[in-house]
């Protein structure tokens, strides 16, 4: 009986809730709105008061017709239309087109494919969102010289989103936009003063001295090995993301902020980050790519001829295995990741995947007064950083505390495992997934871009304040004397002067006597 009455509550609610098309409202938002006002004034006569704010709420209502209420939401929709018919022309490169097959082969991958063994594991961005993703990446490959392309995932904002490729420029390509880059920052930084200050303004020389810059690593190398594009929804232009440097990096591991969807957006946080959201977005990018890139062990492999060269220092290139024959879906659900290994290199705690000593080089001071030059030598022990080399086993991944591990390993049917795909989802970085299945394998990352942290996140504390100057009587400030107490040392300097008056008196009385 209770199911019946619950039925018809429903049907009744359903058809308060139709909306009249004349006045763009329903009968139930009118009667909410007239309780709403009677339960913010609560009158003494409420029942002779119901029907004037029946008739306020009515009168409301007409000001605003449903076709100026709609307007503004069907511009919306006519220029996102617009903007994605776009993706469906033909670019004027595929109009020239070609007789031969290989006139069309392109460094791009079947997206759709991927989604659909994505889709298979309950992860993607629908079948029409990533269609268009997959058009508009078509528009990197006739802009520009790209030797690979990929859909590296989605980060959300709290305006706009981020739609993310990866990309790497031909050799010798790319490289020219960074130099220019360069240049104009190093335009744009102050000069100094060459007369500096005189003899008689002459300031006291500092003894602190700024620790070194860490030097960015270069393009194809490292942390900068790929390339970034971004856009916040198909069809609009895509900006290509600055590289990296390790103080961003080491910034981005201190401070989490949310992203608004605007690349020009200052980044205000303690520690200060020097940059703005396209920095701090290129350097989640860079972190999330270095901990959760994995693929299936033994489908990478390191060439032969370099190994015997690298053999004390860490790989940074490897090759596709063209002998792997894949590994079975119970082998890679594994929960102990044994048979996944990471093929991003690892970024240290100084901010590069490869380590730098800034004490290597000699710094020469010159001595302006002596005129003589003086050799300072960094004598610092500065200890190199060791990480995991490319292609480790993920199962040596830290867990996250409270029986919490870095991956979590599943299948993604359990009726048809034949058909199914072993998907491993990281806990660190929550929205990065992989799925492997046979020779296929593929990593997307979906999510905000945060890490996970099992205890919440409390900012930096600001450090305290260097001393200047040590304390002591020479430095430390005396109070100023009251008038009581300046009067009286006047009183006791008068008599000790009439004290010594009368002194100097009575020595001449005597030596006049004698």
């Amino acid at each position: 009986m209770a199911d019946v009455q619950w039925q018809d509550v429903q049907k009744a609610k359903e058809f308060l809730q139709k909306t009249d098309t004349t006045k763009n409202i329903s009968v139930y938002d009118h009667l909410c709105k007239v309780l709403g006002e009677v339960l913010s004034e609560r009158p003494d006569k409420a029942i002779d008061v119901v029907e004037a704010y029946a008739r306020k709420a009515a009168e409301s209502n007409q000001e605003k017709p449903a076709a100026q209420s709609n307007e503004e939401e069907l511009a919306k929709q006519n220029a996102a239309a617009e903007q994605n018919l776009k993706l469906y022309e033909k670019a004027e490169e595929e109009e020239e087109g070609g007789e031969n097959d290989e006139d069309y082969e392109i460094p791009l991958p079947n997206l759709m494919e991927l989604a659909f063994y994505f889709e298979q594991a309950g992860i993607g961005l629908g079948r029409s969102e990533i269609y268009e993703i997959f058009l508009h990446l078509k528009t990197l490959v006739f802009n520009y010289p790209l030797n690979s392309v990929r859909f590296w995932g989605k980060i959300f904002g709290i305006n706009a989103n981020y739609i993310i490729a990866e990309v790497e420029f031909n050799e010798g390509e790319g490289e020219e936009e960074e130099e220019v880059e360069e240049e104009n920052e190093a335009e744009d930084a102050p000069e100094d003063d060459e007369e500096g200050p005189s003899e008689e303004d002459e300031l006291p020389k500092p003894v602190w001295k700024a620790p070194p810059v860490i030097p960015k690593e270069e393009h194809h190398s490292g942390a900068n090995k790929k390339v970034y594009f971004v856009c916040n929804a198909p069809g609009e232009e895509w900006v290509k993301l600055p590289h990296v440097t390790p103080a961003q990096i080491v910034a981005c591991r201190s401070i989490k902020k949310l992203l608004t969807g605007n690349l020009e957006t200052p980044i205000v946080a303690f520690p200060p980050f020097n940059g703005t959201e396209a920095n701090y977005l290129r350097g989640q990018i860079a972190r999330i790519s270095a901990s959760t890139q994995i693929s299936p062990a033994g489908f990478y492999m390191f060439d032969e001829d370099e190994e015997e060269e690298e053999e004390e220092s860490f790989h940074e290139n490897y090759m596709t295995n063209v002998e792997f024959e894949g590994i079975s879906l119970k082998d890679l659900a594994d929960p102990s990741m044994q048979h996944w290994v990471h093929h991003t290199q690892h970024i240290l705690p100084q901010g590069r995947c490869t380590w730098f000593n800034p004490f290597e080089k000699v710094e020469e001071d010159f001595d302006e007064d002596d005129g003589e030059e003086e050799e300072e030598e960094e004598t610092s022990e500065a200890k190199a950083e060791e990480g995991p080399k490319l292609l480790s086993s993920a199962g040596e991944d830290y867990g996250l505390g409270q029986n919490l591990p870095a991956w979590t390993t599943y299948i993604s049917s359990r009726v048809l495992p034949e058909y199914a795909v072993a998907v491993a989802r990281s806990n660190r970085w929550p929205g990065a997934y992989a799925f492997a299945k046979g020779k296929r394998f593929e990593n997307v990352y979906i999510g905000w871009g945060s890490k996970y942290t099992v205890e919440n996140f409390t900012p930096a504390c600001p450090p305290p304040p260097m001393l200047e100057y040590t304390g002591g009587p020479e430095v430390a400030e005396v109070d100023d004397p009251s008038v009581e107490e300046e009067r009286a040392l006047e009183l006791r300097q008068q008599e000790a002067a009439k004290a010594a008056d009368e002194m100097d008196q009575m020595e001449e009385d005597d030596e006049d006597d004698e």
